[in-house]
């Protein structure tokens, strides 16, 4: 059974009108989740770390780590009283990359504050460059189509052309003739 529209009265605009309007049926709220999708998130998570080349940039990243802050260790050791073991050193260099080498105390000898400068300022782009460019990789991952890298690996074989020999020739055509079969029999299906 239809339920009834219901009209609620409105202030009159001016004296001696009467104005309906049509109450809106109310639709419950969406509850707010406040706890994420545990397992989405690892999920995401999984797929960018095998689809993109994330894990061995970090990787890289951390043993140019573990690198600099050797080279501001042995630097810095027996002249600066703050940097007195290599485990300060890979404090000192972590903080360095979150704080843009603004952290004190930091190196005082010439050769540790240009280790110390160079590793601030690449590490801070190379840390978020990694994490920018592997999002950036996961998400145009479906945009990619092979049927245009095979194109363009056909077209740069016939501006080859002179160049292969008489089997690559014989398999770039195979080719090019099944792409262009399949591409004419798709076009057909959607015609019909």
């Amino acid at each position: 059974m239809e339920e009834k529209e219901r009209f609620e009265q409105v202030t009159p605009l001016l004296p001696g009108d009467k104005v309906l309007r049509l109450r809106k049926r109310i639709r419950p709220r969406r509850r707010l989740r406040i706890t994420p999708n545990i397992p989405e998130v690892f999920r995401f998570l999984k797929d960018v770390a095998t689809r993109t080349p994330l894990i061995p940039l970090i990787l890289a990243l951390i043993g140019l780590w573990l690198l600099s802050s050797w080279g501001i260790y042995l630097a810095e050791r027996g002249v600066n009283e703050q940097i007195t073991s290599y485990g300060y050193a890979l404090w000192w260099s972590l903080t360095a990359m979150q704080t843009q080498g603004a952290n004190a105390p930091g190196p005082v000898t010439t050769s540790g504050i240009v280790i110390g400068s160079i590793w601030s300022i690449f590490s801070t782009v190379a840390f978020f460059g990694v994490i920018i460019g592997s999002l950036y990789a996961y998400f145009m991952l479906p945009r990619r189509r092979p049927s245009r890298e095979v194109i363009s690996a056909i077209q740069y074989n016939l501006e080859e052309l002179e160049h292969l020999s008489t089997d690559e020739l014989e398999a770039l055509k195979d080719v090019t003739v099944r792409i262009v079969d399949a591409q004419i029999s798709r076009l057909k299906e959607r015609s019909s």
